[in-house]
Formats: C-alpha cells, sequence, structure tokens
C-alpha cells in the first residue's frame, strides 16, 4: 500500500485516527451540554465532571508512567494555565445556549490565528507572509459569521472568539513555561481547576442566596442544581468520558504524529459541531456563514502549517 506522504513517520496514520476520534467525543461532549443548558447548572456540570474525571486520570498516570508525580514542576504557571483554561471553557459553554454549535466551534477554532498574532508579539516568532494572510482570511471569515452590521446581531457569539483568545493565551503559557510538564499532569490540574470553580460559584450563590428558580434563560448560570437520577448520571458519565478521551487522546495523537499534520484533523471538530448541531437540534447554515466556516478552516491550517515549517527552520 502506497502512502500519500512517504516523508512522514509510519505512526501517523495512528495519529490522525485518534485526534479524529477525539475530536468527535468532544464535539458530542459540547452537543450534550448545550442540550443540558436548559435543565443543568454549568457549576454542576463543572463539580460532577471533575470529580468523575480525576481519579480515572490519577490511575492512568500512575499506569503509564509510575516515576510522574501529580505536584508540576512550574506550580504557578501551570496553575495560571489552568484558570485560563477554565475562563475558556466557562465563555464557550455560556454562549452555546445562545448561538448554534457550528457557529460556536468556527468562532473557537480561530484559536490557531491568535497563537499566530501572541508567539509573535510575546515569543518574537516570526509570523512571515503566509501568518498575515491567514490571520486576515480567519477575521474575514469571522465578520461573515458574526454579521456585526446586521440588526439582529447576537452578542453571544463574541463569547467563542473570547475562548479562543483564552486559548491561545494558555497555549502560550504551555510553549514558554510549562513545557516540561507531563500532559497528563496538565490536564488533572485543569479538572482541579475546573472542580474548584464549580463548587466555588456553586457555594457563593447559596450563600448569598443569588440561586435562580430554574425557569428562564438564565438556569445554565444561576440555576438550582439539579437532582441527579440514573439518567442524569449516565449523562455526565457519558461528558466524563469525552473529557478524558479528548485529554488522553489529544496528547496521543501530538506525541506519535507530525504536530502539523495532527492540528489539520483537529479541524475535523468544526464538521462534527456541524452534524450535531444539525442532528440533534435542527440548526442549519446559511451560505454565509458556511462560507466563512470554510474561511476560518483554511485560515487555521495554513497557521499551524506556517508555524510548523518556522519551527523545523530554527
Amino acid at each position: 500500500m502506497k502512502a500519500s506522504h512517504p516523508a512522514l513517520p509510519d505512526n501517523t496514520r495512528l495519529a490522525v485516527f485518534v485526534i479524529v476520534v477525539t475530536v468527535f467525543a468532544l464535539a458530542l461532549g459540547d452537543a450534550v451540554i448545550k442540550g443540558l443548558s436548559a435543565d443543568f447548572t454549568l457549576w454542576q456540570i463543572f463539580t460532577i465532571r471533575s470529580l468523575l474525571v480525576l481519579p480515572v486520570l490519577f490511575v492512568i498516570i500512575r499506569l503509564r508512567r509510575r516515576a510522574v508525580s501529580i505536584w508540576p514542576h512550574q506550580p504557578v504557571w501551570t496553575i495560571l494555565r489552568s484558570v485560563l483554561l477554565t475562563l475558556m471553557w466557562v465563555t464557550y459553554y455560556v454562549a452555546l445556549p445562545h448561538v448554534d454549535l457550528s457557529i460556536a466551534a468556527a468562532a473557537y477554532y480561530t484559536s490557531p490565528l491568535f497563537i499566530t498574532l501572541f508567539a509573535g508579539y510575546f515569543l518574537g516568532d516570526r509570523v512571515g507572509r503566509s501568518g498575515w494572510a491567514g490571520v486576515v482570511l480567519g477575521f474575514v471569515g469571522m465578520w461573515l459569521i458574526l454579521q456585526p452590521e446586521a440588526e439582529g446581531f447576537n452578542g453571544f457569539t463574541l463569547l467563542p472568539l473570547l475562548a479562543a483568545v483564552l486559548y491561545a493565551l494558555a497555549m502560550i503559557l504551555t510553549r514558554s513555561h510549562c513545557r516540561t510538564e507531563n500532559v497528563l499532569v496538565l490536564s488533572a490540574w485543569l479538572n482541579l481547576s475546573m472542580l474548584f470553580a464549580g463548587a466555588l460559584v456553586s457555594g457563593f450563590l447559596v450563600v448569598f442566596g443569588l440561586v435562580g428558580d430554574g425557569s428562564g434563560d438564565q438556569t445554565f448560570l444561576w440555576g438550582p442544581w439539579t437532582d441527579m437520577g440514573p439518567i442524569e448520571w449516565g449523562t455526565l458519565g457519558l461528558l466524563s468520558v469525552a473529557i478524558i478521551v479528548g485529554s488522553v487522546g489529544a496528547a496521543i495523537a501530538y506525541q506519535v504524529g507530525h504536530s502539523s499534520t495532527v492540528a489539520t484533523f483537529d479541524f475535523a471538530y468544526v464538521a462534527f459541531a456541524a452534524i450535531w448541531g444539525f442532528v440533534l437540534f435542527q440548526e442549519e447554515l446559511n451560505l454565509r456563514a458556511l462560507t466563512g466556516i470554510v474561511l476560518i478552516v483554511c485560515a487555521g491550517i495554513l497557521a499551524v502549517h506556517r508555524s510548523a515549517q518556522s519551527n523545523r527552520s530554527q
């Protein structure tokens, strides 16, 4: 069987398969959270999901590398990274009840463009013509999706864009200060941060009597915790599996395959989000939004390949 890219290592196919399965699971998990937004509060999801995920991650860490300590080498930077990513998930999830899943996914996947810009500003990386072309292309696509000139402009579509900025900052921090950390340890600390955020906000709402009555559009942020039966536990169990697959799968994919190749197939999340949005929520894209999504995906792929070429030239 002839390989289309003979220069790539033999395990590239495995890396591509793993990252596609990973983003499939993550897109499904985000679709489930969008569906739960009318009944669950975000902080309950954060708290219970992390309580289910953390023991599994600790076991995986011990089984894979017994000598690895849960305590990171750079605790301050690791905690700051975890806080940025927690805020990223908060802003992204808050948008989901109000924005089509495919639109939110496309806005979030502008993150490679922000990584390109931030790497140039904070780390001194050379952006180059292709990098700037990707940035311009991506923001044209974002303008097509957001439609800021329209009368019915939806401000919630800006939240996934903010999530992309927060993710890009976290990745710059990972590259500059957390490169020696084990990826599973970083995942564990992220879940600890989300557990802390969920418990802290839930306690704050209860103590100060700010919990809503569970009706209206604000249930996802201010509503009471939902009583947990077999269906609810099963649903949060599914979300836990999705986040574990996301944490472990992405780590494996980037370990066994070229990062630029894996990052390209990472954009399959946008397609899966569109599929889940259509199947579960009957979301349909108009031609303008579809064009914007295609431009963003092309711009992101251009950005990650520019980064890979820059790294090889150094």
